[in-house]
């Protein structure tokens, strides 16, 4: 006999940490114990593993989450599922992509749409899956009625990080601790401020360190956490400091770990902003982490360029912030962005000066190429390739050993995203009203 349901996460490991905290919310939920629950980690063993979960099961529902660079992958998987199991599995999506693109991924072949931040969502939306399938009265989502218009029940409120755990302890898909959801910066080819609004909201430091005594006694005693920016931590605004609170965060965190784990901060998965490198932020990553280098986001070494896309912070702010990191010992990481709207040749060039001078101070550039993003400012922006003279400098650089990164691959994605972009279909990407016509 069927056991009742079943939720399926392509866990892939671009968007494992999102699987973690959806799948920790679901943990906070009697309601799900009832659910079994499959992490496939790739698509091959998804397809494997998929006929015998719909046999065992009288409801399959597989939620996927993915970015703009996995679109094709994801719609073919999508296209391959629906062609095999028809209306006999529940496909629903999620992240950066289909919030920022509704209408496309309903189009791809999705039955709904979960747009923005997904623990309360997803809670409330398996359960009417799962019940009676009535979907209006469930916000943040979208999906196609039966007169072919596509239905947006509204936004949904945002999240209490508080409520929810960053991980799923009983499914141990245990990652890094996200602390601070929300940006104020609007950086013109970022999606964060778009999906988790402007205004940030901290995850309390009781609750950051219970998080920490779990991994602890679960034997996962590297900490490191999820933040737009690590030493904005207990910001009211994410732009002016709080000091006070980032030190009793840090302070805390190691009275639990003690002598016998370690605590990264401002390096991946999050980095930091240049202006926010200070003596005293620098002095509490002396004194309480064990990171040997911070990663900073310059983005471009040109000044026009950086005001261009909203970034916030100078040129200057970024020789500094390498400055006082190499003083204190620490090795500096340096994201740049190639290929940025409106970048000219002498933008480049102000560009590789500026990596040059880092380099010869012994920094580690991480190179990126610009990536036309759904929902940002520079969504409509072309994807521009690298000039000769540009390449050929940044390549000298890289075979020295000071450049790392995939800005090559992302530049082929890059176009990519353009072409498909430029010659797809215009739906809106930014519902306001409750129905809209494809």
């Amino acid at each position: 006999m069927k056991s009742e349901n079943a939720l399926v996460f392509l866990y892939t490991a671009q968007n494992k940490y999102s699987y973690n905290a959806l799948a920790g919310a679901l943990e906070t939920d009697a309601f799900f114990e009832a659910v079994e629950i499959y992490f496939p980690d790739n698509e091959k063993t998804l397809v494997e593993k998929l006929p015998d979960i719909v046999k065992k099961h009288n409801m399959v529902v597989l939620a996927i989450s993915f970015m703009t660079p996995q679109l094709w992958k994801i719609a073919s998987l999508v296209r391959k599922l629906r062609g095999q199991y028809g209306k006999h599995i529940t496909l629903i999506a999620g992240g950066s992509h289909p919030s920022g693109d509704v209408g496309e991924t309903l189009r791809m072949g999705f039955d709904v749409v979960a747009r923005g931040e997904g623990e309360a969502l997803i809670v409330d939306l398996l359960k009417q899956l799962y019940t009676d399938g009535t979907l209006q009265d469930v916000p943040g989502i979208a999906f196609v009625q039966d007169n072919g218009k596509i239905k947006f029940t509204g936004p949904g409120k945002p999240v209490d990080l508080d409520r929810f755990p960053p991980f799923a302890v009983k499914k141990r898909k245990i990652g890094p601790i996200e602390i601070t959801r929300g940006c104020p910066f609007q950086c013109h080819y970022c999606q964060t401020g778009h999906l988790s609004g402007t205004k940030p909201r901290h995850r309390s430091i009781d609750c950051i360190c219970e998080n920490v005594d779990i991994m602890k006694r679960n034997r996962l005693t590297d900490i490191r956490v999820i933040t737009p920016n690590a030493f904005s931590y207990g910001s009211p605004d994410g732009k002016t400091f709080n000091l006070i609170a980032l030190e009793n965060l840090l302070k805390n965190i190691r009275k639990v770990l003690g002598s016998h784990g370690r605590l990264f901060w401002g390096t991946c998965p999050s980095e930091v902003r240049p202006e926010h490198v200070t003596r005293d932020t620098i002095e509490l990553i002396l004194r309480y982490a064990d990171n040997d280098n911070l990663v900073i986001g310059a983005q471009s070494g040109s000044q026009r360029l950086l005001d261009h896309c909203n970034r916030g912070h100078s040129v200057e702010d970024v020789y500094r912030a390498v400055e006082i990191t190499i003083q204190a010992g620490l090795k500096a990481n340096v994201d740049f962005i190639f290929g940025l709207p409106g970048e000219t040749a002498q933008d480049c060039d102000q560009t590789i000066k500026v990596m040059k001078d880092l380099v010869e101070k012994g920094v580690r550039i991480h190179a990126h190429t610009f990536m036309p993003l759904p929902q940002t400012h520079f969504a409509a922006e072309p994807a521009k390739s690298m000039d000769d003279l540009c390449r050929k400098r940044v390549n000298y650089l890289a075979s020295h050993g000071r450049i790392y990164g995939n800005w090559i691959r992302q530049e082929t994605i890059a176009k990519r995203i353009e072409s498909h972009f430029r010659n797809r279909r215009n739906i809106p990407e930014n519902p306001i009203c409750d129905t809209w016509e494809e």
